[in-house]
């Protein structure tokens, strides 16, 4: 459901063209809390937030909208348009000094004679929107309700320190921003420091123009910070992908490396094989792993890999595949194999002596 309200704002600069018409460059709504009357009198107050009042949306909607003699009593429409507008917004809507900007041409004389009397000073934008109820804070004052999805109808120019206009609250619906001061006092309340002070309502809307001008710079600010924790996150990524980068081309095999591997792993397998017999399962096993089986068939329960380094096995198994050709083997069955002589101390230093070689052959290609 959409709920029909109407801001307030002052007509503080314009001047004459040629033709009789005026001009006026006016700020027509900014962020804040403001107090809302409804149609039964209750106050309410509801949150013009910066991402909702300064979206495309309500930007957009600014542009080329028609200027009325005080609020008319329907929203003003393509059918009814040449009874109520006195003129038309520009289309340079834009955010400035923490507040929404718009140029107006008004072009009827007897509206144009009350402004410059003073009598007709007051901009009051009649838009509609939708009220989300949410309790929050903003600028240090509270609020109930937030609006969103503004989208401005028309612009009018009503009479300063009007309650509101009555044609043009029709039912709950449609409330008027109000200031909570009563009386008619030409003195407005601004807060500093937790201390409130009477100040002219003129003085007042000067300090919200420029607490308005503070709050978009620090928006500028935390938008700045964003955008640097964005860049640096980024610039992490960027090194963390160069380093996984360099890590994958150290492990990327020249062919002449890859060729080698291959040779390898067929004779690896082939030795293996007279060993282990033709019906077993090499598939999915690593160097490591068919090293084991090949020593386990060989050796037995009297080996115990548990501990053991890379290095350890590939010279155990060097050892245990040259002791086995020297002494011979004899089948015990379909593919056990098992070596005829014992293994000796003169074996283990073999081994030894096998794993230093490959420790060696390991550095010298780590060094090239």
């Amino acid at each position: 459901m959409k709920y029909q309200r109407y801001d307030r704002a002052m007509v503080l600069d314009y001047h004459e063209e040629v033709n009789g018409y005026m001009t006026v460059t006016a700020a027509i709504t900014r962020p804040g809390v403001f107090p809302y009357r409804r149609a039964d009198g209750s106050i309410q107050f509801e949150a013009k937030l910066p991402d909702d009042i300064f979206s495309d949306m309500v930007i957009q909607s600014a542009k080329a909208k028609p200027v009325t003699d005080e609020h008319p009593p329907e929203p003003v429409t393509a059918s009814n348009w040449q009874r109520y507008a006195r003129g038309m917004s520009h289309t340079d809507s834009r955010v400035q000094g923490g507040m929404l900007r718009v140029t107006l041409t008004v072009t009827d004389p007897a509206l144009i004679d009350r402004i410059k009397s003073g009598d007709q000073q007051e901009i009051s934008i009649g838009f509609e929107t939708d009220l989300v109820a949410e309790q929050g804070m903003y600028q240090g004052q509270k609020y109930d309700f937030k609006q969103t999805n503004i989208d401005i109808n028309h612009i009018a120019i009503t009479k300063q320190g009007r309650a509101g206009p009555e044609v043009a609250i029709r039912g709950d619906s449609a409330a008027y921003q109000i200031d909570l001061e009563e009386g008619g006092s030409d003195m407005a309340t601004y807060k500093i420091d937790g201390k409130e002070f009477e100040v002219p309502s003129e003085v007042k809307s000067y300090m919200d123009a420029q607490q308005a001008r503070l709050d978009a710079a620090n928006s500028k600010a935390g938008d700045y910070d964003k955008l640097q924790g964005r860049y640096d996150a980024l610039e992490a990524d960027n090194t963390r992908l160069k380093t996984e980068l360099d890590e994958a081309k150290k492990s990327v095999l020249t062919q002449d490396e890859l060729d080698a591997a291959v040779t390898a792993r067929t004779e690896l397998l082939s030795g293996a094989r007279a060993f282990l017999g033709d019906s077993f399962d090499f598939t999915g096993k690593t160097d490591r792993e068919v090293k084991l089986a090949v020593i386990e068939k060989v050796k037995g329960d009297d080996f115990k890999a548990d501990g053991k380094s890379d290095e350890y096995i590939d010279a155990f198994f060097d050892a245990t595949v040259e002791r086995s050709k020297q002494d011979g083997f004899s089948s015990m069955g379909s593919n056990h194999l098992q070596t005829t002589g014992s293994y000796s101390t003169d074996s283990q230093k073999e081994i030894e002596n096998l794993r230093a070689k490959r420790l060696n052959l390991k550095d010298s290609k780590g060094a090239n």
